[in-house]
């Protein structure tokens, strides 16, 4: 099979499409990202049908993401206040599909409130876990910890910590094409699901990693990630709009 994606969608910091009617609203705030580097065969068999591997300069990455998930709502209803507001950390890939619609794949997504992490898992089929979580900040460092509780591997760890550096006024390619993404792929008893989502354009920061100890790549069957992250980037956050899919598929996360 081959691994080249189809002709896709331009790579913009701006939404590529309008969401007419809103599912769901949300704020991701303090966001870390950290990329690896992978070949793409590598991670294409962990994809969705119908998607491959999208690709900056013949590569593909593996994302390990740090936020805060602040105040989840349905519709145009306010977000809820404590059982929508939660740290989490996901482990993601990025993919294109057929339609040429770039989007994001997520293998794992550490979450501390237990009821939207079972109803991501029975109703969306989305690889929620439940885990012990914290956020710190301390002037220019912010630190995130978590352990997973449910499911299994029970007592993966994931350990991070960065300071928070320049903003930055031009984003290169590669930082566009790891953070601008308008849509998730995932599947839904069987069937490709893809949804979109638009928030402004992201207010980046260049950010130097002071530590990382993590189970959980591993634990979401990629390939350990060998040496340092060759991008390191820290956002306050984006407030967060999605619409509605052609069929059910899954709770949205950056």
């Amino acid at each position: 099979m081959s691994l080249s994606p189809p002709p896709a969608e331009p790579i913009t910091p701006d939404p590529v499409h309008e969401i007419p009617e809103t599912l769901l609203t949300q704020s991701w705030l303090d966001l870390s990202f950290l990329h690896w580097a992978t070949d793409p065969a590598d991670v294409a068999p962990l994809l969705p049908a119908g998607t491959v591997p999208d690709t900056h300069d013949g590569l593909t990455y593996i994302g390990l993401v740090a936020f805060r998930m602040h105040r989840v709502g349905w519709l145009r209803m306010p977000g809820i206040p404590y059982l929508g507001t939660f740290p989490e950390t996901n482990v993601r890939l990025y993919s294109v599909d057929r339609h040429g619609r770039r989007g994001v794949v997520f293998r794992s997504l550490e979450a501390s409130r237990l009821l939207p992490v079972a109803v991501a898992r029975s109703a969306f089929r989305m690889p929620y876990m439940w885990a012990r979580m914290a956020i710190h900040r301390d002037a220019d460092t912010i630190s995130y910890t978590s352990s997973r509780r449910w499911p299994g591997p029970r007592g993966a760890r994931c350990r991070i910590a960065v300071r928070i550096g320049e903003r930055i006024e031009e984003p290169t390619a590669l930082e566009h094409f790891l953070t601008a993404r308008w849509g998730m792929h995932n599947a839904f008893f069987g069937r490709p699901v893809y949804l979109r989502n638009i928030h402004p354009r992201w207010p980046l920061h260049r950010a130097e990693l002071l530590h990382c100890e993590d189970e959980l790549v591993t634990a979401a069957g990629l390939p350990s990630p060998t040496g340092p992250p060759v991008s390191v980037l820290y956002s306050p956050g984006v407030p967060v709009r999605f619409g509605r899919p052609a069929r059910p598929g899954g709770l949205p996360t950056p």
